[in-house]
């Protein structure tokens, strides 16, 4: 999805601001959970938090930092950032997009009510935080 298509998507009628998600137990701890149902292609959240710099962020032991530029980061820590609750999957039914320091949360699949929302937390935190213990994303605790 390139960014004119991002903008027209996060001003218009697929950018839901009501209440369509909530946090609850997953297998991985707390998750983020459709309480309706949601077409595809929808931006649903936007990943927020304080913008910090790459030596900040180098310092801080947040699990919840997002790049949103080379010097960048949204540190997403805050409870009230229900973006912070996605989990991780290899094959998951959301993707994320940068828009001008900006990370949405789209719908990459059309989602059921009752769903976990996920998103590929990419390799390189995969590499560190994942692997070492094994994903339990869905995907991997059915193998």
């Amino acid at each position: 999805m390139n960014t004119n298509t991002l903008e027209i998507s996060i001003t218009s009628k697929y950018f839901i601001k009501d209440t369509i998600v909530d946090v609850k137990r997953s297998i991985t701890g707390l998750g983020l959970f459709a309480t309706r149902d949601i077409p595809k292609g929808v931006c649903i959240l936007e990943y927020m938090g304080n913008i910090i710099n790459d030596e900040d962020a180098t310092k801080s032991k947040s699990r919840y930092l997002f790049e949103v530029s080379k010097n960048h980061n949204i540190d997403g820590s805050a409870r009230s950032n229900k973006a912070r609750y996605l989990n991780h999957a290899c094959i998951p039914n959301c993707i994320v997009e940068k828009y001008r320091k900006r990370i949405f949360v789209l719908t990459a699949k059309k989602i059921k009510v009752g769903d976990e929302l996920t998103f590929d937390y990419g390799q390189e935190y995969f590499d560190e935080f994942i692997k070492p213990h094994g994903c339990r994303c869905a995907t991997c605790v059915k193998k």
